[in-house]
């Protein structure tokens, strides 16, 4: 995976920045300064800095160089999301004809789908460890594997997990299709059908499809893009209806980006073990942070057994590696019979090669790489969308994942919208498409899964510039 010259200085100077070690309003070295000191190109270092005034860190003024931005903290708005607190049958009928389920990647510049492009998959690496594995196993990957998954693996993984503060058991780890069929274990689990649960609002399109064919009530509990899950409003639906379980995606959430503290995440579980509801926790964009340090997950919080916490590969390594897992914390005995249900084990090679690749630290050095790209394509989208859309719109800067929130103003006709989109070969993700409710007809996602090239930004300007029009 690509890796840029530039990042031997801008990692110094951005951590110096953030530390505050470099001053506000600071002259930061010339580029010529730059340039002999770390023996780069001119353009190398204007590539740099150009990376640096994307992020809000510095500030470029003509003849005069390079200064640490005084305006770095963004003004973030106070969402207008007024729900009421109604139980609705999860009767998932949303139109998907625009969401990731449309398969014009190679037509469109698609901002619509949550998995790694070519150019984030670490293709010759998977070749050969796929390639090993196959030598080494021979017709052992044509067998059954164990039920719940290679013991190895799922020693690997409580290995890796350890090193950010989650303990699991190896032993009561259940390794799964994927991450939907460990979030469906969960969810059926600890429900049944006409049970009431609370899950975050707006929440991806997938985790909706689940619950509705579990036949499941739900409440919607919102985002606030300050401060993420609205624990309180959570705290309040609690005390008044009888929640059986809680989704929640705390760590870089779909489709917003937030980042739960961890301050939240311990009042979350508090309030769930008073009243004894399973937290059915999707970690699966945990590794991919913007900032210094992986953030917990509630697991890390858990004394009780109540946080039931899943994860997947796909999202880091490829789409096509269907392998996930799932820790269902007290609730193993109920996990282990539904997973026998749905079949005897996992692809082996898949198994084996998640074994290679972390017993080598082979997934820990791609992800290094893979996180500094995506962050690289999170901040060319978010300046291309806050600089061509109107500016009473509103894109939330993500702390990690693959997506940014999008709010445009709420007299634009979204049909003449997604249509224009459609001519441009652009494609976003409506933002009803997030919800049981009609909360979000004015939102989209744009996610920032792929290379964002000198055409795709042409696309987007031509988008923006026709959405101010349609407000005219």
């Amino acid at each position: 995976m690509q890796t840029y010259k530039y990042e031997i200085f801008t990692s110094i100077l951005e951590e110096q920045i953030k530390s505050g070690a470099v001053k506000l309003g600071t002259r930061l070295p010339s580029v010529r300064e730059i340039k002999e000191k770390y023996h780069l190109s001119i353009s190398s270092v204007q590539n740099g800095y150009d990376y640096l005034v994307m992020k809000g860190l510095v500030e470029n003024i003509p003849r005069s160089g390079y200064f640490v931005a005084f305006n770095q903290k963004e003004t973030i708005p106070e969402n207008t999301i007024k729900q009421l607190a109604v139980a609705k049958n999860s009767l998932f009928n949303k139109n998907l004809e625009l969401t990731s389920t449309r398969s014009k990647a190679f037509e469109y510049n698609s901002f619509n789908s949550t998995s790694p492009t070519d150019i984030l998959i670490p293709q010759k690496l998977i070749l050969r460890k796929m390639q090993e594995v196959i030598r080494e196993k021979g017709a052992s990957l044509l067998r059954y594997y164990p039920l719940n998954g290679s013991l190895l693996l799922r020693e690997k993984i409580t290995e890796r997990s350890a090193k950010y503060g989650c303990m699991m058991n190896a032993e009561e780890l259940i390794i799964t299709d994927g991450a939907l069929q460990a979030l469906y274990i969960a969810l059926a689990s600890v429900t049944k059908a006409g049970d009431l649960i609370a899950v975050e609002s707006p929440c991806v399109f997938s985790i909706l499809e689940v619950i509705s064919n579990l036949n499941l009530k739900t409440i919607e509990i919102p985002l606030h893009y300050k401060d993420g899950f609205d624990v309180n409003y959570f705290r309040n639906i609690c005390d008044e209806n009888p929640v059986r379980a809680v989704v929640v995606t705390p760590n870089f959430h779909n489709p917003t980006g937030i980042l739960m503290t961890d301050e939240s995440k311990k009042e979350l579980l508090s309030i769930a073990e008073i009243h004894q509801i399973p937290i059915i926790e999707n970690d699966i964009y945990g590794d991919l942070y913007f900032g210094g340090t992986r953030p917990s997950n509630i697991r890390s919080f858990d004394k009780t057994g109540l946080v039931m916490t899943f994860s997947s590969f796909s999202k880091t390594l490829a789409p096509g590696i269907r392998l996930g897992w799932l820790n269902p914390g007290k609730f193993y005995a109920e996990t282990e019979r539904l997973k026998f249900s749905l079949g005897r084990s996992v692809t082996p090679i898949y198994q084996e090669l998640m074994i290679k690749l972390l017993e080598s630290n082979s997934y820990d050095r791609h992800l290094r790489s893979f996180r500094k790209q995506l962050e690289k394509q999170a901040i060319e989208l978010l300046d291309a969308l806050r600089k061509y859309f109107p500016e009473n719109s509103y894109f939330h800067r993500p702390q990690g994942g693959y997506s940014i929130w999008g709010e445009l103003p709420q007299n634009l006709d979204m049909e003449a919208f997604y249509e224009y989109c459609e001519s441009q070969k652009i494609l976003f993700t409506p933002g009803d498409t997030f919800s049981f409710t009609d909360e979000y007809k004015y939102h989209f996602r744009a996610v920032f899964a792929d290379r964002i090239t000198s055409e795709s930004i042409l696309s987007l300007k031509k988008v923006g510039e026709k959405t101010k029009e349609f407000l005219n």
